[in-house]
Formats: C-alpha cells, sequence, structure tokens
C-alpha cells in the first residue's frame, strides 16, 4: 500500500467504509477522502478534501498530497442527494477523465484502481452463458451506468498507455448488496411487489460489501507474491440466483408484464420516485448476466467470504418480511401437493411442493436457465 491513498467517493457508504479500514493498513500514513458532498458518516483519521473532480482543482489536490496510490469510487449508476441522471453520468465521465488527467501529470502516482461493473458487458438475449474478462459484449449498452462504465473503462486503457509505469486495476464488480446496499436493484428488489418481464427468468450474481471492501484493499498494495493484482478481473460471489428465487427469498409477489408494457412500468416508477427502473436494468432482468471469477481467484488471489446466495440472504434480512414470508409460502405449497389429485387415484404428498419453497429454490437447476422461458 501507498504512503499517501486519495479516495474519491467518500460521501457514500461503500467510499467511508474502505476509508476506514485502509487507514488501519500497515504502511499507510496518511488517506486523502475527497468528495463534492460533506459526508454524514465518519472518516477516521483521513484528511477530508472538499472537491469536485470534474474539475481541475483535482490535480492539484494530488499534488500538494504527494499522492502515490488514488482509489477511485465515485462511479455510481445512483446519484447523491437531489441530483439526476445528468448529473450521474457527468460525475462518472467527465469526473474520471479529469482525475485521469491529473494522474497522468503526477509523477508520484504509482498506482490506480477503477470501480467498476460488470454491466459493461451488457445483456442480450444472445449473450453467452457465462462472460469472461475478455469476452466481448454481443450488444454493447446504450445508455444509463453501463454506457458509463464502458467510456470509464476506454479512458482508463488510454490513461495506462500514456503511463505505463502505473499499476492499473479495474474491478468489474457484480451487483453489490449487503445490509446497507445503495443501487437501482437494491430499490427494485426492496419493492412491495416485483414487476418481472412474462417469460423470463434471469440469472442474478451478487457480491458482498464486505468483500467490495477486501478486495479493494487487495488492489490497492503491493501484490501478494504468485498474484498480479493490475488488470482487470471480475467480481462475484460463487453461484447465480434466479429472480423467481430471488422473490421468494424476499417474500415478495410478482407481477408479471408484457415486455413492451414494461418500460411503461419503468417510467411510472421513476416518475413517484419509488427506483430508476431504467432501461438497462429491465434487460438485466430479462436476460440476466453471469460473469466467470476465474481470474479473480487465479490471478489477483482473491476468494470471497460470501457466496451469491449468502450475500442475498443477507440482503433479505435487512429488508424484513415481505408480503408473501417464504416459510408461509412453502407451508402453503405443501399443503396443496398433498391434496388428492381430481379423478386421480387418491391423494399423497407428490413430493414436487418443496420446489416452491425455501428448500426447493437451490442452485441446480440454476446453471442451466438462461433466455426466455
Amino acid at each position: 500500500m501507498g504512503k499517501v491513498v486519495l479516495v474519491t467517493g467518500v460521501a457514500r457508504q461503500l467510499g467511508g467504509r474502505f476509508v476506514r479500514r485502509v487507514q488501519r493498513e500497515p504502511g499507510v500514513d496518511r488517506v486523502i477522502a475527497v468528495d463534492a458532498v460533506t459526508p454524514e458518516h465518519r472518516l477516521g483519521d483521513a484528511e477530508f478534501v472538499r472537491a469536485d473532480i470534474r474539475q481541475p482543482a483535482i490535480a492539484r489536490v494530488l499534488a500538494q498530497h504527494s499522492v502515490d496510490t488514488v482509489v477511485h469510487l465515485d462511479v455510481s449508476g445512483k446519484a447523491l442527494g437531489a441530483g439526476g441522471r445528468t448529473a450521474v453520468k457527468e460525475n462518472n465521465v467527465i469526473g474520471t477523465m479529469q482525475l485521469l488527467g491529473a494522474c497522468q501529470k503526477s509523477p508520484t502516482v504509482q498506482r490506480l484502481v477503477i470501480k467498476s461493473s460488470t454491466s459493461v458487458y451488457g445483456s442480450a438475449p444472445r449473450d453467452p452463458a457465462v462472460f469472461t474478462e475478455t469476452t466481448p459484449p454481443k450488444s454493447l449498452p446504450s445508455g444509463g451506468f453501463a454506457k458509463d462504465a464502458v467510456e470509464v473503462e476506454g479512458y482508463v486503457r488510454g490513461f495506462a498507455r500514456r503511463r505505463p509505469d502505473v499499476a492499473v486495476c479495474v474491478l468489474r464488480f457484480a451487483n453489490i448488496l449487503g445490509p446497507h446496499p445503495d443501487s437501482p436493484l437494491a430499490d427494485y428488489l426492496s419493492l412491495p411487489v416485483l414487476p418481472t418481464v412474462l417469460g423470463y427468468d434471469p440469472r442474478l450474481q451478487f457480491v458482498h460489501e464486505d468483500d467490495v471492501i477486501d478486495v479493494l484493499g487487495i488492489a490497492s498494495r503491493e501484490p501478494r507474491r504468485g498474484t498480479l493484482n493490475s488488470g482487470t478481473f471480475n467480481i462475484a460471489g460463487d453461484g447465480v440466483l434466479l429472480l423467481s428465487q430471488c422473490a421468494r427469498r424476499l417474500g415478495r409477489p410478482t407481477v408479471p408484464v408484457l415486455l413492451p408494457a414494461v418500460t411503461w412500468v419503468g417510467s411510472a416508477l421513476r416518475t413517484i420516485g419509488m427506483t430508476d427502473f431504467s432501461a438497462e436494468q429491465i434487460r438485466l432482468l430479462t436476460h440476466g448476466r453471469v460473469v466467470s471469477t476465474v481470474q479473480m481467484r487465479e490471478t489477483l488471489g482473491f476468494r470471497p467470504k460470501f457466496s451469491t446466495a449468502e450475500t442475498f440472504a443477507e440482503f433479505a434480512r435487512s429488508r424484513g418480511p415481505g408480503l408473501l414470508p417464504p416459510e408461509a409460502v412453502g407451508r402453503a405449497v405443501d399443503r396443496l401437493a398433498a391434496l388428492p389429485l381430481p379423478g386421480g387415484p387418491g391423494g399423497g404428498p407428490t413430493g414436487g411442493g418443496s420446489g416452491a419453497g425455501p428448500s426447493g429454490d437451490g442452485a441446480g437447476a440454476v446453471q442451466t436457465t438462461h433466455g426466455a422461458r
């Protein structure tokens, strides 16, 4: 870990947690916490600098503090406060351009860590079952946060060519969940009733907030022997979940909607401020997305503590019981399964009722589920 670490996006919970964590790393003398918004949470002994990374003043911050490690977390799909989509895009794209320009001019910067997203792969009907870091997307994202992430990574690759002496690490995170999530998908999953796309049951991956903090620490310090933390890495928990499984575990009923009508539902939800049901999120909830984490384990040397299912369980506990508690649904299905079939030889359990209960939505069916239902 460099002696002086600069972290952007510290007004968000994730940035604040990383700032508090990185101060405990051996060899770190100072942590410079940067954001355009004053954080409501504590930052420990870090020095907070209120600065807008979209402005050239960020170059003076790097020069003044002789920063050698930059951790750029201020790339997000959700605005802080009253900012809208325009403010988010400017912060993600223009802010990253200014920060990279400042890093390029700084002779002291030695390591750069970028928070990105697996949304750069997009979501399309002909996608491969599993994306690797080198898999080209079938259809590039055309808007929203996914397009921001694609542009950000393009600028980062240009920076890496111009400054080959700087170690650059891009972390493509799957959907981040946990007790305190801050994302449009978490807002969607918190709705009392979940609108879904009729005929589709997408596969989803999640990564726990704690694992995000741990892997950022690994990426920000010198690599351990036998590992390499420069490059691009997919970061996700083991396993996948279907959207229908997520709904059952949350106890939320679903309302299947025809694909052309989903856009109208999304516009209504955005209008009333319940969630940012954007076009990219609709594509994710239609086709899903799964990424390979082989490089995360073998090259970066990181093994997440939480699987996708365990991450989602933590999130579900933080949301409280839904309208349809999974235990009650399971008992009701078991009772229905025990009823005699009309015109059949008799009753008795059929053994098929548990498929809709908590014990029947395991990962066995997940591995081959893809596309339309």
